[in-house]
């Protein structure tokens, strides 16, 4: 059940199990999950089961002459994809509309009676049903498209959106390698090859309806909905409904981009394996096989690597790692000597193409690493009432930019640039694009630095973050330690923070920038500046009216001898003002423990003087420190000095 990309919007979820937090594996031993899973494989397996089978049919096995084998490719992909941008929109409004379950079912029917249809095809060597039953598994793709991703975020919950949507991902690129695999072993046997594509093609899909079967209730998010039929109206609506939310259409162009470049490499392998590596028909199947390995295991590293949080900060580093490895396989795939066609055994004796194919595994590994990541976020930011027309949106971004990649691409080569050429461009493009990305949303820039400091220059250890609450507002409160307290409670946090922070942190090379992009508040003393003081505050209140986290230190200045310093009344003065207009936020205490007496925090030096990045690595490098989060605060404990008491709990004697 290939789909150009989907992604969704949280909701509550229908199912809570005991072991929701369990490893993304454990996902396959629930019934919220695992029905659904084995569901879209068999449909991802069968797509490419039946595609390839069809495609090396008409390749090397008939002869028509209004579809020349050069021209098969390109014919079933663009017969696939047309749906997507037709009926896209409509199918995101039936998946807001009714029952998730209900919709998956009623694909799966709908995919029994197409490969029926296009058993009869094979067993006829019949290509023009073959073809029509492309764009009919193209429509059914689309109608399973936003359903796909619109289920996960009704039956897990925020901390498992990465696990499942890694385990997704992975599932599907197998999928997709073992339907080709077998499509093309299948239709090469001798006289029964394409009965027994044919054969394999209905099986799949009834093994498909009958684990859909087990696939618990998932209620619709907009029962109210009245569809719109007209495909074109509505898809402009839907892109408009995308772009209402600027950080999720922002990333449904990213995510779009990935597909753009992963489709580049995907259409050249087999030229590729061909003209530039001198191998056979296995040889680009090895590409195939070691491209796939990547996206899986990079999309499963995600939940390991993202503390089981929606961590964007990996989505910089996948951009980094797919831009160095695409330019290294220009350069590992140039001036390989001419041979007679290999076979695969003779290609990987060679060293030089290991090479190759560890860039190529590399790259796609990152790519794994760029998109789950950002699928999660798009679940994670979107209305769930509009869900799946977000999904739609991006189906069909994602189908315009795969449209757009074969069209440079074969422009190029039409201008006389090589495959390598080809891949290098596409690297050096991909660098400027997710630089381009990155300032236009900021967030996941900040969220890298997070992530690197709290992974690499520190052993952050979080304890208590299921306090940290993944909808709504709340007021944060910490002590304050070093430069960096605000970056490391943004990588222990699966949502922005906005800070208020002393305004002389701002002139700080680099963490003054830093803390610009994150949109800190700057706070100046009421004697000092009284109109600062008072739009701090005002500030303040309006994060907490659009629902996010609002981050403050309220001993007003980073403590110079580690000891916990007296709360300053301004915590009072925002939970006050909420209050007076009906708000009535969370106020959750923090304490990050171990911090005092590293880089970034200060340290008297001999005569006297207090500064702080003095004397690099004083405590050595990747030392220990960590964030305790408390539970909620009663509302009659949300004083200065009862506050200041539940953070010094939570420190429990450290600094």
């Amino acid at each position: 059940m290939t789909t150009p990309a989907a992604a969704a919007a949280p909701a509550t979820p229908v199912v809570h199990e005991a072991n929701a937090h369990a490893n993304q594996f454990a996902l396959l031993k629930q019934r919220r999950f695992a029905p659904f899973f084995w569901t879209q494989f068999a449909g991802a397996a069968n797509d490419n089961l039946f595609k390839f089978a069809f495609t090396v049919m008409v390749t090397y096995q008939l002869q028509l002459s209004w579809m020349p084998p050069a021209m098969a490719g390109l014919a079933i992909g663009a017969l696939f994809i047309l749906p997507f941008l037709l009926f896209s929109a409509t199918a995101g409004q039936l998946t807001d509309k009714f029952d998730k379950t209900r919709m998956i079912r009623f694909v799966k029917n709908l995919e029994i009676a197409i490969m029926l249809i296009a058993a009869w095809g094979f067993i006829a060597a019949n290509a023009a049903v073959l073809l029509g039953c492309v764009f009919l598994m193209g429509l059914h793709s689309t109608l399973f498209g936003p359903v796909k991703f619109a289920y996960l975020p009704q039956v897990l919950d925020a901390r498992e959106l990465t696990g499942g949507n890694g385990m997704v991902e992975m599932g599907t690129f197998v999928a997709i390698l073992l339907g080709q695999v077998a499509g093309g072993l299948l239709v090469a046997v001798p006289q029964i090859g394409h009965t027994s594509v044919a054969v394999a093609c209905v099986l799949l899909a009834l093994v498909g309806r009958g684990v859909a079967q087990a696939i618990p209730q998932a209620p619709a998010t907009d029962p109210g909905l009245v569809i719109n039929w007209n495909p074109f109206s509505e898809t402009w609506r839907n892109l408009k409904l995308a772009h209402e939310n600027v950080v999720v259409f922002r990333s449904l162009l990213g995510i779009s981009w990935m597909w753009f470049f992963g489709a580049v490499f995907l259409s050249q392998f087999p030229s590729f394996a061909k003209e530039v590596l001198h191998g056979d028909e296995q040889v680009a199947s090895l590409l195939l096989v070691v491209f796939s390995i990547g996206i899986g295991v990079g999309s499963l590293l995600c939940e390991t690597l993202s503390r089981r949080q929606v961590e964007i900060g990996l989505v910089p580093l996948g951009a980094i790692g797919m831009s160095v490895f695409a330019i290294d396989l220009y350069f590992a795939s140039r001036g390989l000597p001419k041979v007679a066609e290999m076979g695969i055994g003779s290609f990987v004796h060679q060293g030089a193409h290991w090479r190759v194919m560890a860039d190529l595994g590399l790259l796609s590994l990152f790519a794994g690493l760029y998109s789950v990541p950002m699928y999660a976020l798009i679940q994670l930011r979107s209305q769930p009432t509009h869900r799946a027309r977000i999904i739609a949106a991006n189906n069909i971004l994602n189908a315009l930019f795969m449209i757009g990649s074969s069209v440079i691409a074969g422009a190029l080569l039409g201008a006389g640039f090589t495959i390598p050429q080809i891949f290098l461009f596409t690297g050096i493009a991909n660098a400027v694009v997710a630089f381009y990305i990155f300032l236009l949303v900021p967030e996941y820039l900040l969220r890298f630095v997070a992530w690197v400091l709290s992974r690499f220059v520190y052993r952050f250890e979080i304890k208590g973050d299921e306090h940290i609450p993944t909808e709504g507002a709340a007021v944060l409160v910490c002590n304050h330690v070093s430069f960096i307290d605000a970056v490391l409670l943004m990588a222990a946090s699966p949502r922005p923070i906005r800070f208020i922070m002393d305004h002389r942190i701002f002139k700080v090379p680099v963490l003054g920038w830093l803390f610009k992009l994150a949109k800190a508040i700057p706070i100046a003393p009421q004697k000092e500046d009284p109109a600062a003081y008072e739009a701090a505050f005002a500030k303040a209140l309006d994060v907490l009216r659009e629902g996010d986290l609002l981050a403050i230190f309220p001993e007003g200045a980073i403590t110079r001898d580690g000891t916990l310093q007296p709360f300053k009344g301004g915590v009072m003065k925002i939970v006050e003002s909420a209050r007076a207009e009906g708000l009535a936020p969370p106020v959750i205490p923090m304490a990050l423990v171990n911090l005092w007496g590293s880089y970034f925090s200060r340290i008297e030096l001999r005569g006297g003087q207090n500064v702080a990045m003095a004397k690099p690595f004083r405590r050595g490098f990747y030392s220990r420190v960590g964030l305790n989060v408390g539970t909620v605060v009663p509302p009659a404990e949300v004083q200065p000095e009862l506050l200041r008491q539940r953070v010094g709990a939570l420190l429990g004697g450290q600094k």
